[in-house]
């Protein structure tokens, strides 16, 4: 493993959009995410509520996060759902892309959310939408000065005019690195679960003291909190994401509002412990925050909470995994753990699970072994051909890690199935382990030589 837990590198700025409907917010995120729309296939849950996309300009990559739909037909609802989304982006966000539309002009909406993104002291990008002649529309456009945000840059999003001046601006608030943050290289994890599964109670239970408040309320813990937790003289930060804060909004809103602040405590963490209750099981909701943290690729382990509420027999543990297993099927490798915060039982073993995951997230592998253990896969197990031609693996070797990424080189792509990718993989593991971690492949072609 390496000697330094590469710290900050991989954790991405997030970026949230807010405005009234019909401004133009998914156009914009359409063509912004492109194709490269990072949906996993078999990832439930996430392509039907398009929340966030990832983006990559100019060699700075972060995530774009749409803060909520807004269909309501007065404006009175529609200025509270504005102030709800803009709470939203000033508790998650980096940077805030406020959007408004030049044709329907300033509207008192957006100076009162203008007023509350002010206050807030975060970055906020005014971004004047459908301006798709410049010449005409520019002395509109100067008129939205008035919101005292800073200058409105003019795009037309379905046109796709004005973007890369946009992006350029939001990159330019992107914070550099300090050398602290550099140097803080304590492993990051995010505790993330539905509302009322424990969370909370999980860290209480950690840091031995009631920081975080805990009532059955649905909803009534505060913002998120980063928490230092020392254990065994080795120091943590707990990403808390039990903030939600809203006690009677509809049932979808509080969902979306839950998987942003997922996405953005996960973002930063290394480590994600999902925790589910044992008396409930594994809910689609569940399936939808395991498969955010899939797709970052990030450690994982699912802890159990309310174990001891349940009737046992010898099988109980067997059966439940195996439930888990198969909604979960796409992260075999996840770290199961039953735990109860209510009487303690087996959090030391968290601590410990923790560890073990953060080594295995971060562990390199010589490529002089890798190369070993994939010419003996080879030999078991010949690869796949197609039309006569077979496919030949050349080389491998490990370009990064958090989580760990391999290169393999190979004389044609196409014939790399999915299924062959699974077997060297299932290979590697076998050798190496790797509990608790998503690992990536990467496939290459390399012309064969005469």
């Amino acid at each position: 493993m390496d000697g330094k837990y590469m710290s900050n590198t991989n954790r991405k700025s997030i970026v949230a959009v807010v405005g009234r409907p019909n401004v133009g917010k998914s156009t914009l995120f359409n063509a912004l995410a492109g194709e490269m729309i990072s949906i996993v296939k078999d990832t439930p849950g996430i392509t039907r509520d398009r929340i966030y996309a990832d983006v990559t300009w100019l060699d700075r990559a972060f995530t774009l996060i749409d803060t909520g739909g807004i269909e309501p037909d007065s404006s009175d609802i529609i200025l509270s759902q504005m102030r709800e989304q803009a709470q939203i982006a000033i508790d998650t966000a980096d940077v805030i892309l406020f959007m408004v539309d030049v044709k329907q002009g300033l509207v008192d909406s957006d100076s009162k959310v203008a007023d509350m993104l002010r206050r807030s002291h975060k970055p906020v990008v005014l971004v004047v939408n459908k301006v798709d002649d410049f010449d005409k529309f520019m002395p509109d456009v100067y008129e939205f000065y008035n919101l005292g945000i800073g200058d409105p840059h003019p795009i037309s999003a379905a046109n796709r005019m004005g973007l890369g001046d946009l992006l350029d601006e939001v990159i330019s608030h992107f914070e550099e690195k300090t050398e602290a943050e550099e140097e803080d290289d304590r492993p990051r994890i995010a505790i993330v679960g539905k509302p009322n599964v424990g969370k909370s109670s999980i860290i209480n239970r950690l840091i031995g003291e009631n920081r975080v408040i805990v009532s059955d309320i649905a909803g009534t813990t505060r913002d998120a909190i980063d928490t230092e937790v020392v254990h065994n003289g080795k120091e943590y930060i707990f990403i808390d994401t039990a903030g939600l804060r809203r006690k009677n909004k509809i049932k979808e809103e509080l969902e979306r509002y839950m998987i942003v602040r997922t996405v953005s405590a996960v973002e930063r963490a290394d480590v994600v412990v999902l925790v589910i209750d044992a008396q409930e099981g594994v809910t689609e909701q569940d399936a939808k925050i395991a498969g955010i943290a899939h797709e970052r690729g990030k450690g994982m382990i699912i802890a159990v909470n309310k174990w001891d509420a349940i009737e046992k027999d010898d099988k109980t543990i067997y059966r439940f995994s195996e439930k888990i297993k198969n909604t979960l099927s796409y992260m075999p490798y996840a770290e199961i753990l039953f735990i109860s915060a209510k009487t303690g039982q087996r959090l030391p073993k968290l601590f410990e699970t923790i560890d073990a995951v953060i080594e295995n997230h971060a562990m390199r592998v010589a490529t002089g072994v890798l190369n070993e253990i994939m010419a003996e896969a080879v030999a078991m197990q010949q690869p796949p051909s197609d039309k006569g031609k077979r496919l030949r693996l050349y080389y491998i070797t490990q370009a990064a890690v958090k989580p760990p990424t391999f290169v393999i080189f190979v004389n044609d792509k196409e014939l790399m199935h999915f299924s062959y990718t699974r077997y060297i993989e299932n290979k590697i593991r076998e050798a190496f382990g790797f509990r608790g971690t998503p690992l990536k492949f990467i496939i290459r072609e390399r012309k064969e030589s005469k």
